[in-house]
């Protein structure tokens, strides 16, 4: 079930509930009764290499500096 972050316009604080898609945008009251508040956008995190890379199957440049590496800074 996803989760969803709120904040509480009266005191401040941020709490997150839990509640299908379709209530997404439901209001919630705050733990502390304030009625009050209004939804976060949250950021998602996606690490790792699902699938094969880039184009072709030929690995990105490795590198760092200020352009990746390709002109040899």
């Amino acid at each position: 079930m996803p989760r969803y972050e709120f904040r509480c316009r009266a005191c401040g604080d941020t709490f997150e509930v839990n509640r299908p898609m379709a209530q997404a945008g439901e209001p919630a009251a705050c733990p502390q009764g304030h009625a009050d508040t209004v939804k976060l956008l949250s950021t998602v995190a996606v690490t790792g290499r699902g699938g094969a890379g880039a184009a072709g199957g030929a690995s990105a440049p490795a590198g760092g500096g200020c352009c990746g590496g390709a002109c040899g800074c």
